[in-house]
């Protein structure tokens, strides 16, 4: 299957570039062989795991480029960005909202969700174009419960997540939504949630390719049908189960 190769921990990006491509911050295309020949250094980057994971992250968080996002980091985790910046939000300043075909609208701060019944879920992480980080836990809210609050009317048939760094979206049907490994997750590793991986809040559906967990979640919006998320309008399956989407058929996950 022809199709451009998705952020292993997907960001959305601004029209202008080709999808595929990370930007300098100004909107001009990175050269592809610079950007291949830093991930060529995973390897290193794996084997120095902890220390690489925070020395990444400290110069990710000052680069406005985007373009430290597409070297290899510690735990075998990788960074790719194709916006140039996305704002930080903090106890004071997130806010989720849950919208669309409900009977209550509703709005959760980040300790209001932090305070409602808590899931964690270990497992391993699996990105679509071939990386794994095994035994991942991942803690927060099953998003069942948050739609069971909000009172999903009889007309809504899917979900659609939307970011806040202003770009990246994605979309699940009500019956995959429902499931107890799908959550509104603050912590991972045990951790509170980083900047770098999502935090303070992100989406994290086990069972699928990692793209489906999109990162700096912000609104939560029931709809009457499948919309197609950043990556799945450039080519990739909406239906994401790993093992058995994308071309691929081995280890099926149900």
């Amino acid at each position: 299957m022809n199709t451009p190769s998705p952020p292993d921990e997907p960001r959305g990006g601004p029209s202008g570039p080709r999808a595929d491509e990370p930007t300098d911050g100004r909107g001009s295309p990175v050269g592809r062989r610079l950007v291949l020949g830093m991930l060529g250094l995973g390897a290193a980057g794996i084997a120095a795991a902890p220390v690489l994971q925070r020395g990444v992250e400290a110069v990710a968080a000052k680069d406005p480029t985007g373009l430290t996002d597409v070297l290899p980091a510690g735990g075998g985790f990788r960074y790719y960005s194709v916006v140039a910046s996305v704002p930080r939000k903090n106890e004071d300043t997130y806010r989720l909202t849950v919208d669309g075909l409900v009977e209550h609208k509703a709005t959760y701060t980040l300790g209001e969700l932090r305070a409602l019944p808590q899931t964690r879920i270990v497992r391993d992480v699996q990105c679509v174009t071939g990386w794994r980080v095994p035994d991942t836990p991942f803690q927060g809210v099953v998003l069942s419960a948050l739609l069971d609050a909000a009172g999903v009317r009889p007309e809504g048939r899917a979900i659609r997540f939307e970011c806040f760094d202003g770009a990246y979206s994605e979309s699940l049907t009500l019956q995959q939504a429902r499931r107890k490994d799908v959550l509104v997750a603050h912590r991972m590793r045990d951790k509170d949630l980083s900047h770098a991986h999502g935090g303070p809040v992100r989406l994290y559906v086990a069972p699928m390719y990692f793209y489906k967990s999109a990162k700096w979640l912000s609104r939560i919006t029931v709809t009457d049908k499948v919309i197609p998320g950043y990556w799945e309008e450039r080519g990739y399956d909406i239906d994401a189960w790993v093992g058995r989407s994308n071309g691929r058929d081995d280890n099926p996950t149900a």
